[in-house]
């Protein structure tokens, strides 16, 4: 499954113009932040501007973080949401499952005079037992073990084959910096390796490491390596490399260099049960470097990689040492966020099934759910008639897409079922520790998941996370609570609006159904093939053109939009809002033609509603990390990139032959 986050790269929106009223939209007098335009930017020469200019001038991104717009000020929301449920829970003021861990878990937290007073000692009982390893038994129980750094990581997933039952997956693990800044040239990638290398050895200092610059060294040069086993992230996107089936009684022969009966004890896998082995030759390649690498530089790996991991939760040193390198020398950043607000992340990293149950009931009402469940009806509908009418395709493949379209789920607001955190122990005056068992609870539940076929009804994200996605291998697209918020979603706001904004959404992940990867699935998640070879290749040219086009864009000086790597996104942007315009002309069939609201017709609110709904500032710093691991576009190509290929925005705005963004009709890209 890809769950494809939110994160700083799509959707960032930010405005003075926010004045709900118990019976008005949040944003304006019918949901747009009018103020927000430059009008004496022309639509047609860059939309973007035309509906953000001013809102760019006058904004400035906050010390604490990396970004300005929809997504910070949305997690703002859900944030300050959350923080009354677990402040709630912390001091005993409402009862509710999973409440006195919740309430434990943030007591320990805020507890700031007791983590000084207790030190970094309490590092000591997990520092010595990766000093005692004394082997390759050793070692790979360690790689094994909750809150430990692996060569590989391991997960529970859907079978590719059958998507009724899971499946383990072992792949490539993950590193502290993304691949490129182990192993590109170039002064920007050195200096980011040198600020690392001083990072590493700090953090061994501060835990009272001996020859922390040496064994700095040593940490780099391995992690270097492994980087340059790993696959790329754009690599990573090619299913058909990436699903190895093998038999858990192969491993030993074909991945030699691992210690398998140890790695792979907590899962309970029978010697001819399947296993799915993603980046197979780098999970080979790092077998070898398992095995050539001595004992001892894997061990000072592995106590870096605990204390990094655990920065947070040890005393201020720590923390600050972490953000110094995270937060200001790779994100720009000037300062930390308060604590409540990194509180708040940390509850919902761990406990968050237990906060999301109590946050549906307090901010997710059914009548906001039947107004998205007309939404996601006209989507499924305006999708139906788009793929039906298609002029690409053939037959054959067009009866398996308006399948897969039928057979398509759709989770919205939050899961009706919830876990158990009964079993958790947690303490509110041992943090580190609290956050070792709750990583082990978490995983000891994910391997156990591995018994039992997949449940249709399991959520993978929690109801808070400003997110939204596309689950491939269950074809459901996932709608939680926190992001049916305004500025994406508002009940009191025009339906231009809405259908713009979160119409644009449901519709983007729709798409992903039918974009370079989700094509490969068929309407149970299953990896099928259901395209004929023409309409195959005719699918194939419009997504190679339209990523000619995104590679063309240039971000900074030097920097362009990585085409391979966005592409799915990029296909799932147009599909999405093309989708969502018809979407609007079916409400508008229904309720009558829109009428002209401060001087806007209800096509131009809706493509304004796009476009604020998808700006961005970034500083300079996490806009260049982004272009490494980022599957989206920035906002500005997002916006002009995508639209300039929309016929109905051509119509709404009267752009003609000669404006900046202007494409033939035969140069447009129509795929859904």
């Amino acid at each position: 499954m890809t769950i494809r986050p939110l994160a700083l790269a799509i959707f960032l929106f930010a405005s003075s113009a926010c004045a709900a009223t118990p019976n008005g939209p949040a944003y304006g007098a019918f949901g747009l932040d009018l103020d927000a335009r430059a009008p004496m930017t022309r639509p047609g020469d860059d939309f973007w501007t035309h509906a953000n200019g001013a809102w760019a001038q006058r904004t400035t991104i906050g010390a604490s973080i990396e970004a300005a717009g929809v997504s910070v000020q949305m997690h703002e929301t859900a944030n300050a949401n959350v923080r009354r449920i677990i402040e709630d829970m912390a001091a005993g003021r409402a009862d509710a499952p999973g409440g006195a861990q919740i309430g434990a878990l943030y007591a320990s937290w805020m507890d700031e005079a007791g983590i000084e007073t207790r030190s970094a000692v309490v590092l000591q009982p997990y520092l010595a037992r990766i000093d005692a390893a004394a082997g390759s038994a050793d070692l790979h129980a360690l790689f094994a073990a909750a809150g430990h750094a692996s060569p590989l990581a391991l997960g529970i997933e859907t079978h590719p084959d059958d998507p009724k039952r899971h499946i383990l997956v072992i792949a490539q693990g993950s590193l502290p910096l993304a691949r490129e800044n182990y192993l590109e040239e170039g002064a920007r990638y050195a200096a980011t390796r040198h600020a690392y290398r001083a990072h590493i050895a700090r953090m061994l200092a501060l835990a009272g490491i001996s020859d922390a610059e040496g064994k700095a060294d040593a940490v780099l040069e391995l992690e270097t390596a492994m980087a340059q086993a790993q696959w790329s992230v754009v690599q990573s996107r090619d299913l058909a490399s990436m699903n190895d089936l093998q038999c858990r009684c192969s491993l030993d022969a074909a991945y030699p260099g691992y210690d398998w009966a140890h790695l792979l004890a907590g899962y309970r896998l029978a010697p001819d049960v399947q296993v799915v082995v993603n980046h197979n030759t780098a999970v080979a390649a790092l077998g070898r470097l398992v095995a050539a690498t001595p004992l001892q530089v894997w061990k000072d790996y592995l106590s870096y990689r605990f204390i990094d991991a655990h920065a947070a939760y040890l005393p201020r040193a720590f923390a600050d040492a972490q953000f110094d390198f995270y937060g200001r020398t790779l994100g720009g950043r000037q300062a930390q966020q308060a604590r409540w607000q990194r509180g708040v992340q940390l509850v919902n990293t761990l406990l968050g099934e237990a906060v999301g149950r109590i946050y549906v009931e307090r901010h997710f009402t059914s009548a906001a759910r039947r107004q998205i469940d007309e939404m996601v009806a006209d989507l499924r509908a305006a999708f139906r008639q788009r793929i039906a009418t298609s002029s690409w395709m053939d037959a054959a493949t067009r009866r398996a897409a308006l399948a897969k379209l039928d057979a398509m789920k759709a989770a919205i607001g939050g899961p009706d079922r919830h876990p158990d955190y009964g079993a958790l122990h947690l303490d509110r005056d041992d943090l580190l520790g609290n956050v070792i068992r709750a990583e082990a609870f978490a995983a000891a539940a994910d391997a156990e998941r591995l018994q039992r076929a997949v449940d249709p009804a399991k959520w993978v994200t929690t109801p808070q996370t400003m997110n939204a996605f596309y689950d491939q291998h269950a074809n459901t697209v996932v709608f939680p609570a926190a992001v049916l918020q305004p500025p994406f979603f508002d009940p009191q706001a025009d339906a231009a609006v809405n259908y713009g904004a979160i119409g644009a959404l449901i519709g983007h992940e729709m798409g992903h159904a039918f974009d370079d990867q989700g094509r490969r699935f068929g309407p149970d998640g299953a990896i099928v093939d259901w395209w004929t070879p023409a309409a195959g290749r005719a699918f194939e040219r419009r997504a190679a053109a339209l990523s000619a086009q995104f590679a063309r864009y240039e971000v900074l000086p030097g920097a362009r939009v990585d085409a391979a790597l966005t592409l799915g996104e990029n296909i799932a942007d147009l599909s999405g809002v093309e989708a969502a315009y018809a979407a609007y002309g079916r409400y508008q069939a229904r309720h009558g033609k829109a009428p002209k609201l401060a001087g806007l017709s209800g096509e131009q609110r809706f493509f304004l509603a796009f476009a604020q709904g998808r700006r961005a500032k970034l500083t300079e710093a996490a806009q260049r990390q982004l272009l490494l691991i980022d599957t989206h576009a920035p906002s500005l190509f997002r916006v002009n990139g995508t639209l300039r290929n929309v016929d109905t925005w051509y119509r709404a705005f009267g752009v003609r032959p000669g404006a900046a963004l202007y494409l033939p009709p035969e140069q447009r890209v129509r795929i859904w």
